[in-house]
């Protein structure tokens, strides 16, 4: 009888001591827990606790500083695409400041002229200006559907050849005014997978971005090589160049360079060209120096 009392007393001492651990594990857990959901509230980073993972709190830890790595990264996105909205409102402000304010001023010099052919200068200038404002939101039109994904993108075989010519015959008239001769070195019936229509467009704005920077009577020059992995097209000029530390920003949304700020153009050209090229899995790439023309080289997927 003494025996299972004494039992008895040493089960219910254990009991005691092991509800005793219970009670203080489950205090410690919950602290533990408050503390880091405190600190997942306030933006700040769980740090990894040196205990076993196959504890209770070892996972849990784990499986927070996960949530709060994701939660970060949401954050961090959503803080990004405030400041893009931002910086898209200010550079549409920028760019519509200018011609907006000349309709205005051309509208009054309108209002008060009598003389005929000054009329028309300013009914010139006016339409001038409209064309440029509608350049811009067809420029911004292209760029949201790009960047939002709307566009989609049709890579087939197409004639590398054709897509080039279309190019080409569009932007020769712009290089005949400066006189700029334009040759072009690819194989007929040359097929690589594409889509025709956007990366006719792509090369277009880089062919435009060339005659706009080739002085009179200048040159260009458009290869096609096959390679491995890719079939470069090269588009080669001899105008001014471009300096070094500008060759990333010349790819910038609105970006222009300062020697050309009183030719047309709103600086969207090349960040559309790369988009396009970029959404068909391939890439652009600068060879330049200043005075050494520049080299524009789009990298096309052969498969």
């Amino acid at each position: 009888m003494k025996i299972m009392i004494s039992c008895l007393c040493i089960v219910i001492v254990f009991l005691w001591l092991r509800m005793r651990k219970m009670k203080k594990d489950i205090y410690e857990f919950t602290e533990k827990l408050d503390r880091s959901l405190e600190d997942m509230a306030a933006g700040k980073e769980i740090e990894k606790e040196a205990i076993p993972s196959e504890t209770l709190w070892g996972k849990t830890n784990e499986k927070l500083r996960r949530i709060g790595g994701i939660w970060k990264k949401n954050s961090e996105k959503k803080q990004k695409e405030k400041e893009q909205i931002k910086e898209w409102i200010s550079d549409i402000s920028h760019q519509t400041k200018t011609p907006i304010a000349n309709l205005k001023m051309y509208v009054e010099l309108l209002q008060d002229e009598t003389e005929e052919e000054k009329r028309r200068e300013f009914l010139s200038n006016i339409s001038k200006q409209t064309n440029k404002l509608d350049f811009f939101i067809q420029s911004m039109v292209k760029m949201s559907r790009l960047e939002t994904g709307v566009i989609e993108i049709r890579q087939e075989n197409h004639d590398l050849y054709r897509t080039i010519g279309q190019a080409v015959s569009a932007i020769v008239p712009k290089a005949e005014q400066k006189k700029i001769r334009i040759y072009a070195d690819c194989e007929e019936e040359y097929c690589v997978k594409h889509d025709a229509k956007w990366t006719e467009e792509a090369l277009e704005n880089v062919l435009d971005n060339a005659v706009k920077y080739t002085g009179r009577q200048g040159r260009i020059c458009v290869s096609v090589t096959r390679q491995e992995i890719y079939t470069r097209i090269s588009i080669r000029d001899n105008g001014k160049g471009i300096a070094p530390e500008r060759q990333a920003e010349i790819f910038r949304r609105f970006y222009r360079e300062p020697e050309v700020h009183d030719q047309e153009g709103i600086g969207v050209g090349l960040y559309l060209a790369r988009e396009i090229i970029a959404l068909q899995n391939g890439y652009m790439e600068v060879c330049s120096a200043p005075g050494a023309g520049a080299e524009f080289q789009i990298y096309l997927p052969n498969s």
